[in-house]
């Protein structure tokens, strides 16, 4: 299928069309945040399921029945998705949503609120590997090719929502000073009770220790992937199939050393170095990216 007819181009970036309109768009462009909301930013396949997990527990004295009983594409909503209009009057305060969006590209009156931002950031490498299943699996997204053409299509930011290096330099390059807290899939997995308990500082929630384990251990990936609100597998095996793979596969890092040849990291880590150059950020990783 042309990629026409599965995306829309919206400033150079590629969105889905199932997930995406041009009213959803124009319904993000004007949306109203207001100061008490909490968006949690990603680029796809970097901890989104994950963060619509952790936030409503966390915002909500650590009750866990929104998660386990309303679908996280509801319950933290994509700002930018068809979904987001419908489900926006079910939303208390304080509000969470998720996006795909880089930080030029967010409403105009995000940039005059106090709206908190969770931005989260996985290795590329695994990036790249998580999203070539994806593609794989998701009848909505074109043929992924061979996994080198997909790397190849990955760096030149063929791809949804464009190239990796040019998302995350757009968040680190914002003026919201302490009003965004850095995150990485990484530390996710290595002290998910650290980070939750992260978060709920951030936020300014007040959590008991019971409260934060009790959240943490409902957040571990291994309960996300058991839990239908979160896995997707209420989406029909025609739009997600899943005899192909799961959505959520295996919330782990490094999986990228079984699938890049060794001429194909050197490659990889080559354009990556040369697209962060001037980006004062450290990511714990890879090393070879932060010479």
């Amino acid at each position: 299928m042309d990629n026409n007819d599965l995306y829309l181009t919206y400033h150079g970036l590629l969105l889905p069309k199932i997930s995406h309109s041009v009213e959803s768009i124009s319904y993000f462009e004007k949306f109203e945040f207001k100061d008490d909301d909490v968006i949690a930013v990603t680029y796809p396949k970097s901890g989104t399921t994950w963060i619509q997990e952790i936030l409503p527990p966390i915002l909500n004295g650590g009750d866990l029945t929104p998660v386990l009983t309303i679908p996280n594409w509801d319950r933290v909503p994509w700002l930018e998705e068809t979904r987001a209009a419908l489900n926006m009057d079910k939303l208390s305060s304080p509000r969470a949503f998720v996006s795909h969006m880089p930080y030029h590209l967010m409403p105009r009156s995000f940039f005059s609120s106090k709206a908190k931002v969770i931005y989260i950031a996985r290795n590329p490498k695994d990036v790249m590997v998580s999203s070539y299943h994806f593609h794989q699996m998701a009848s909505f997204l074109h043929d992924p090719g061979t996994f080198e053409n997909f790397v190849d299509s990955f760096l030149a930011g063929q791809v949804m929502f464009g190239k990796w290096t040019d998302h995350v330099k757009s968040w680190r390059n914002s003026n919201l000073g302490d009003g965004i807290l850095y995150v990485t899939y990484e530390e996710l997995i290595e002290d998910l009770h650290g980070v939750v308990e992260r978060i709920a500082g951030f936020l300014g929630r007040q959590l008991s220790e019971e409260s934060l384990k009790r959240v943490t251990e409902h957040a571990e990936f291994k309960n996300m992937k058991d839990n239908t609100m979160s896995n997707y597998s209420l989406v029909p095996v025609e739009v997600m199939d899943k005899n192909k793979t799961h959505f959520l596969r295996k919330g782990i890092a490094g999986d990228w050393k079984n699938h890049f040849s060794a001429e194909l990291e050197v490659k990889c880590n080559a354009s990556i170095s040369e697209e962060l150059q001037g980006i004062d950020v450290k990511f714990p990783w890879d090393k070879k990216l932060n010479k």
